[in-house]
């Protein structure tokens, strides 16, 4: 039994050792066929591949660089737009503010005029001015510059005409006499000023007449 056994395991390593000649053949031969199938092609396919290489990696590049460059034009545009919009919101804020300020003084004004037409104590009327300077230097600080509107020409962009009244000291289309001051808001019209305007001289209308 034991020289059966040792008979049929000689003959398994010498099959063993035939199907690894059989493979390695196999393999040689795989590699001579793909040896031989790449020494066949033509030479054009590889010069083709590497000309077109070079010109196939220039394209990418240029488009890299464009989407790069309309990138940068985008983030420079929505950074200015952002800009823009916070300033225009800062100077909204501003501007409602300002127009609730506007009427508290307007009657401060009137007040110190009052105080100043009934003679009313001067160290009072010299503190309230004091206060009142203070308060304008305030305002100027945040760009808003009174509208001195009389002695000037009407002008529909800045004045609103409340009415004509004949006036012997200023010609006809001046404004002779401003109701409620106006003020612009840096460049822009805040309010516009009310005022009367002159229509000449009296005698010089009737004489029309």
């Amino acid at each position: 039994m034991a020289k059966k056994e040792k008979i049929q395991e000689e003959e398994l390593k010498a099959e063993e050792a035939i199907a690894e000649e059989a493979v390695e053949e196999t393999a040689e031969e795989a590699v001579e066929e793909t040896a031989e199938e790449v020494e066949e092609l033509p030479d054009t396919e590889v010069i083709e591949d590497e000309e077109t290489a070079p010109e196939v990696e220039e394209e990418e590049d240029e488009s890299l660089r464009d989407q790069f460059v309309r990138l940068q034009a985008d983030f420079a545009n929505f950074r200015n737009r952002t800009q823009r919009e916070r300033v225009e919101l800062y100077q909204r804020a501003n501007e409602d503010l300002l127009l609730e300020i506007l009427p508290v003084l307007d009657h401060y004004e009137m007040g110190l005029k009052t105080a100043e037409k009934h003679d009313a104590d001067k160290a009072v009327v010299d503190g309230f001015k004091m206060v009142y300077d203070q308060f304008r230097n305030v305002l100027k600080k945040f760009n808003l510059e009174p509208i001195d509107a009389v002695g000037q020409e009407f002008d529909p962009h800045k004045h609103e005409a409340l009415t004509h009244m004949p006036s012997e000291k200023y010609a006809e289309g001046i404004c002779s006499e401003q109701v409620r001051r106006g003020y612009m808001f840096g460049d822009k019209l805040l309010r516009a000023a009310q005022v009367v305007v002159s229509s000449g001289p009296a005698e010089a209308k009737e004489g029309e007449e």
